[in-house]
């Protein structure tokens, strides 16, 4: 009988069936420290400082000024006040017969604001979206957020001259045999006109960031909605909305914060004495009662119980995101 054939192998060689050992195992790389890091990508950092420069000066540097709001200022003397006052500036806000007036007015103004300028971007974003003509998507993109582009000055003249008595409206109510209306005079047209105004200004702009969200949704989420059965409508329902809810909730969230502070500049633009009772915000009122008439700790503590109302407003609306959705700025 043949005996089988046997591999020889040298005394030092190792068994081929044999378990070998484990290769050298993996090390960290070493930190980079944040000098090496700066000096490779020092390109990358040097053009967030002119942002970071202009958050400084602009937005940082002004909270000192805060303390005006519990200190008497007089013109010509400390920067930081003459002497402290505790919260008499804050209570003089709130006892003042106009306050609830303002307040109202801000808040319904915000209110109408948010209702209308966060829903319509996400519209105008899903039509978009379904649209296949690139030169027509192309087109109404441009189209609509080129407003946002417009200096607020040519905006507010704009609007002053279509809706004059001599203006484009008044011309079309003529035609079909009306009287001519003086929507800046009236207070009633007020919110409506600036509302309108902040949707064509605004909507575009917000659409071009759901548009890059929904970039990310991946397609074969699509796909399987489509094996099993969905529609459009469930496929926008159930893939689309979920898919750009962070984009949704963080500009929520970054909207609520400025929710008291609607559109100073507009309103002091378009805005007169006859429209007072349904114009003037609190923003236009500091401006009016502490700014022009030189009572600057007077207009710091309205500046500053503006600032704690949006504040509070932001946290509020971020804890209840990361509750309720999972999604939040922090």
């Amino acid at each position: 009988m043949r005996r089988p054939r046997t591999l020889d192998l040298p005394s030092d060689a190792q068994d081929p069936y044999q378990a070998r050992p484990d290769p050298t195992p993996w090390t960290r790389p070493p930190r980079r420290t944040w000098r090496q890091t700066l000096r490779r990508d020092w390109q990358m950092y040097s053009l967030a400082v002119l942002p970071l420069l202009f958050f400084a000066i602009f937005r940082y540097l002004p909270m000192f000024g805060n303390v005006l709001a519990f200190r008497r200022f007089k013109p010509g003397g400390s920067p930081f006040g003459e002497y402290w006052v505790g919260l008499r500036y804050v209570k003089m806000f709130l006892n003042d017969p106009y306050f609830w007036d303002v307040f109202t007015n801000t808040f319904i103004l915000g209110a109408l604001t948010l209702l209308f300028c966060f829903p319509l971007p996400i519209v105008l974003a899903l039509l978009l979206n379904e649209v296949r003509s690139r030169f027509l998507k192309r087109f109404v993109q441009s189209v609509s957020y080129l407003p946002h582009f417009l200096s607020i000055v040519i905006i507010a003249g704009m609007l002053m001259q279509i809706l004059s008595i001599d203006g484009v409206v008044n011309q079309v109510v003529k035609f079909f045999g009306g009287d001519p209306i003086g929507f800046m005079q009236q207070p009633n047209w007020f919110r409506a006109i600036y509302v309108s105004s902040e949707v064509w200004q605004t909507v575009g702009w917000g659409t071009i960031l759901y548009l890059a969200a929904l970039t990310t949704i991946d397609e074969d989420l699509y796909e399987a909605a489509r094996i099993d059965g969905a529609n459009r409508w469930r496929q926008t329902w159930h893939v689309t909305l979920p898919g750009i809810r962070p984009t949704m909730m963080t500009l929520l969230i970054l909207n609520t914060g400025t929710f008291m502070a609607v559109g100073f500049e507009k309103i002091l633009l378009i805005y007169n004495p006859l429209t007072y009772p349904t114009a003037d915000v609190i923003s236009t009122y500091l401006f009016r009662v502490g700014i022009v008439s030189g009572n600057f700790s007077y207009a710091a503590a309205i500046g500053l119980f503006e600032a704690v109302i949006g504040l509070t407003l932001v946290l509020s609306t971020n804890a209840i995101s990361r509750r309720t959705v999972g999604t939040s700025l922090w």
